[in-house]
């Protein structure tokens, strides 16, 4: 017969052997049983596509793809109209296609962690995210523009010939290129397990390297989309003619409610809840953008 073990160890982590005076450590991967004589294995919960919450956002994200999809066609159908074409044809082309894989992106923190997804994952939704606000910000810049070029004056003339605003959306993503090659060589995602948190599991969780370069590249993301919504806002006062601001402004307010949402419900959370609080936040500001921008438009 075994006996309790008393090493200072917690019981979780020993095995009774039946040599009274000898005991076995169980493997990080498994715990004792109740009798504690044998080491089981422990489960790795994650967010799956067969766990209802997954498989409802993964719906979710593919359903919103597929309707960004369906306004670009509606969009390139009546690309000779001048809704379509007072807005940018080459911008909101980009946006569009942009939020196309900015639903997609969620489909990454869905099934069993792994080094590649959890790499993939905040680099994808960085660099997105980066070129969906970049293009806002240059959409936010092409209406200030258009109305400025009818006050006489050669520069502002100058900028809207050269398509000045179209420079944005490459110089913004090319920093953020760098800002993710930093990270990547210096201190990239890696898994890593939880196996103390919960008894009888073990928890496979992301871990985001260097904080410090990971906040700069989630952070830069942010600081485009104030710097959009504050030309947005300082803009809505125009004409009539003029009223793509106010659906930009709009659009980027909703973008700032889901996030500073966000951040408490995030830190608040664990494990799995913590990935589908993150996956229903990117499909949401998405949603926002793609709602507030294309829908009076439609």
């Amino acid at each position: 017969m075994g006996s309790i073990c008393t090493y200072g160890e917690t019981a979780e982590s020993l095995q009774i052997s039946t040599d009274l005076n000898n005991c076995v450590k169980c493997p990080e991967s498994h715990y004792s049983n109740t009798e504690q004589n044998h080491c089981l294995q422990r489960a790795v919960p994650f967010l799956s596509y067969e766990d209802p919450l997954g498989m409802a956002l993964t719906c979710m994200g593919l359903g919103c793809s597929l309707d960004t999809a369906g306004v670009l066609a509606v969009f390139v159908k009546h690309h000779n109209t001048s809704i379509v074409k007072a807005n940018n044809q080459a911008l909101t082309y980009i946006l569009l296609i942009t939020l196309i894989f900015c639903f997609l992106c969620p489909l990454l923190f869905n099934g069993h962690p792994n080094t590649a997804t959890c790499i993939f994952q905040q680099i994808t939704f960085a660099v997105l995210f980066t070129v969906a606000l970049s293009t806002v910000l240059a959409k936010t810049l092409t209406v200030i523009l258009a109305f400025k070029v009818t006050i006489p004056g050669i520069r502002m003339r100058c900028l809207m010939i050269s398509r000045a605003p179209n420079f944005i959306i490459p110089i913004c993503t090319f920093l953020q290129l760098v800002l993710c090659g930093v990270w990547l060589s210096t201190s990239p995602p890696f898994i890593d397990s939880d196996a103390h948190a919960e008894h009888g599991h073990i928890f496979i969780v992301s871990n985001k390297g260097s904080t410090v370069i990971f906040h700069c590249v989630l952070g830069y993301p942010c600081l485009l989309a104030l710097g959009s919504y504050t030309m947005a806002y300082l803009s809505m006062n125009l004409p009539d003619t003029f009223n793509e601001a106010k659906f930009l402004t709009f659009s980027l307010l909703v973008f700032f409610s889901v996030w500073v949402t966000f951040l408490p419900v995030y830190h608040s959370t664990k494990r799995k809840v913590m990935v589908a609080v993150e996956m229903f936040s990117i499909l949401a500001s998405s949603a926002g953008l793609l709602g507030c921008i294309f829908s009076p438009k439609c």
